[in-house]
């Protein structure tokens, strides 16, 4: 994406203007497009780094390795449990028209590799993400989450986002980290541009063997210290505080 795009993309952003939904079917925007528009989000990582990405955010996969980043666990008081109770009702009642993916695709939010078998797809709209890297709405989720069905997909949750910058303070000011853990991808080795299209990728990506710059110089290729920005999934729709957020935990 040339200087000059990204420039006049952010711009319509602040004005909030609306940004066109993609129908399903239609040719998916590059890798570079899709990153240029999230808030906290970097620029051009290739596509697999994106799939492994969601790969990782897939239920039950959070976990302290090499290339993911949580967020340290606080002392839980009454006043979290109370906050965090009442952003899962207001995101519950905010998205629950959204359980039709067409009204969301409607209102600007779009699938994200929806041709790849992930086991959750994010439909992201970027004019939220923007915006969620100044000020917090819960029922303005960056990213709703689905799981594909036989004839469409299935609402399970959402996903608030803020920029790779934010501090502990910052992201339990939004979202007490007593009850949930945000989530950064650090450490991702991408391979020298003229071998990704055969690159091993056991050892390059976030799934990939590779976790310093030292090892990452070493085999040619290009380190990125984080990648996207900080991140929380949501789950309003379990029946237990734990299972809202457990997932991140």
């Amino acid at each position: 994406m040339s200087a000059r795009k990204a420039v006049a993309m952010v711009a319509m952003l602040a004005l909030a203007l609306p940004v066109t939904g993609r129908l399903l079917g239609q040719q998916e925007p590059s890798a570079e497009h899709q990153h240029d528009h999230m808030a906290g989000m970097d620029m051009g990582p290739a596509k697999h780094a994106e799939h492994d990405a969601v790969h990782a955010m897939g239920p039950g996969r959070h976990h302290m390795g090499p290339h993911m980043k949580l967020t340290a666990p606080r002392q839980q008081t009454p006043e979290d449990s109370e906050r965090a109770d009442a952003i899962a009702k207001t995101l519950r009642a905010a998205i629950e028209k959204y359980k039709d993916y067409r009204m969301a695709i409607a209102d600007g939010y779009q699938p994200f590799l929806p041709n790849l078998p992930l086991p959750e797809y994010h439909f992201t709209n970027y004019k939220n993400g923007f915006l969620e890297a100044f000020t917090f709405d819960p029922a303005r989720p960056t990213s709703l989450l689905y799981k594909k069905t036989s004839n469409g997909y299935q609402l399970v949750g959402a996903m608030y986002t803020m920029p790779k910058t934010a501090i502990e303070d910052q992201l339990n000011a939004r979202v007490p980290l007593s009850v949930a853990n945000w989530h950064l991808h650090v450490n991702l080795c991408m391979p020298p541009k003229d071998q990704r299209s055969r690159a091993d990728w056991t050892k390059f990506g976030l799934g990939g063997s590779i976790s310093t710059p030292e090892a990452c110089a070493e085999a040619g290729g290009t380190f990125m210290p984080s990648i996207f920005g900080w991140m929380v999934h949501v789950y309003p729709y379990e029946e237990s505080r734990e299972k809202i957020w457990g997932h991140s935990m």
